[in-house]
């Protein structure tokens, strides 16, 4: 066990676990809350889609912008900054939803802002993580156990939200999302890093994004997981979108039903990040992530076919453990291999296919599951993810053979 959580040795990542597992809980309640009370006034899956869409898709047009930035600028300013920002926005929701004055545009309004600000964050935040720790071999376990307090936050926020959501409302899950924030601004204040020294950029933003864009063509394997992930995420990660409509209508249930489909695929994703922040070694990550990717997919057309909670239940679990091991696998192969000079352009390019596929994926989900049935939908998403992880497992297995054979053409060419 000493081994597994060995980067809270470190001081300033024991800080950013601290106070990101704090907020995040909050951050998990919010999103539990706010799908909930968007299908509560529409009824609609149509406009779970839409919302979710609205939230997302500023990530997908300006992560790699923010990953720009974040190779030029100071990341620990921007984050301090972004987090400063969300608290603002999450104070405004939390305001809105407790004075009953919300509506379907002001949701969607304030979920753009959130969208933009995340669009900031994430880069900064991701590329900022080689610098909380002093051992850079250890970056593999504190990006897995990263991962690690994302679930647990997952598993915490969903029960709670489900608790204050029967008994008290929603508005109380987004102040307190708004309050956690401060964890989060107060452990970033205390730390203690040294100063960056980088060289100063000499092109524009821009050309920095070509340069980026052009290294990760060259990147093969690192363009492939990242591809990998950017169809797992369109078509498999949007399952979230469904989930109160099989909560309330498939199987009958209420708030407290939604928050246990969420509790419980954020117990299998713990269990995935856990399995990873126990890995000695990224040797055999390519395989880890199509492995991860095909359980992920198998297990939410498993619970498309449900009619049993109880059993539904035990694939969504297994689900978030596929679903977490691919996640944690991408960014540690990334992070483990990309240039330090590139880190965060690449990292904006993992968060456009990670975070920003998702809302293009959410609208057309939500679009398909106001035609036909939501068990119908659920069952091509899985699919589709199988598919994909078959098809990227086997691009990457060339990859490697070419690699392979091109290292041992090198030696050869010396020879007159």
């Amino acid at each position: 066990m000493s081994s597994t959580f060995r980067s809270l040795q470190y001081p300033n990542f024991r800080l950013y676990f601290i106070g990101q597992s704090l907020s995040l809980i909050g951050t998990w309640m919010e999103r539990i809350a706010i799908n909930w009370v968007v299908y509560s006034i529409s009824h609609s899956a149509l406009m779970l889609g839409v919302v979710n869409f609205s939230g997302q898709l500023p990530t997908l047009l300006l992560s790699p912008y923010g990953g720009a930035m974040s190779d030029r600028h100071n990341r620990y300013r921007i984050l301090l900054t972004t987090q400063i920002a969300a608290m603002i926005q999450a104070s405004i929701m939390a305001t809105l939803i407790l004075s009953k004055v919300y509506s379907l545009p002001a949701i969607m309004c304030l979920s753009v802002v959130l969208g933009i600000i995340n669009a900031f964050d994430t880069p900064a935040r991701q590329s900022l993580m080689i610098r909380l720790i002093d051992d850079k071999s250890d970056l593999q376990n504190a990006i897995a156990l990263n991962s690690s307090m994302v679930n647990v936050a997952r598993l915490i926020g969903p029960a709670v939200a489900g608790i204050l959501l029967v008994t008290v409302g929603s508005g109380i899950c987004f102040l307190l999302n708004a309050i956690s924030f401060l964890a989060v601004i107060a452990c970033l204040l205390l730390m203690k890093l040294k100063p960056e020294t980088r060289p100063a950029a000499t092109d524009t933003v821009w050309q920095g994004l070509k340069s980026g864009f052009e290294y990760l063509k060259q990147a093969r394997d690192i363009k492939l997981i990242i591809l990998l992930m950017a169809f797992t995420s369109f078509f498999t990660m949007t399952y979230t979108t469904l989930l109160p409509i099989f909560a309330k209508d498939i199987f009958k249930g209420n708030a407290g039903t939604y928050s246990l489909l969420n509790s419980l695929s954020g117990l299998g994703a713990l269990a995935g990040a856990v399995y990873m922040a126990g890995l000695k070694s990224t040797k055999n990550l390519r395989h880890t992530v199509v492995y991860a990717c095909m359980l992920f997919s198998a297990s939410i057309a498993a619970v498309a076919l449900c009619s049993k909670l109880w059993v539904a239940l035990i694939f969504i679990c297994f689900s978030g453990l596929g679903m977490m091991t691919q996640i944690a696998g991408t960014n540690t192969f990334i992070q483990t291999t990309v240039d330090n000079r590139m880190r965060g352009r690449v990292i904006s390019f993992y968060v456009m296919a990670f975070m920003g596929m998702q809302p293009l994926g959410s609208f057309v989900v939500g679009l398909a599951a106001h035609h036909i049935s939501a068990r119908h939908v659920l069952l091509i998403e899985g699919l589709c993810g199988f598919v994909a992880a078959i098809v990227f497992g086997l691009c990457l297995k060339r990859s490697a053979a070419q690699q392979i054979a091109h290292s041992a053409e090198e030696p050869a060419q010396l020879i007159p």
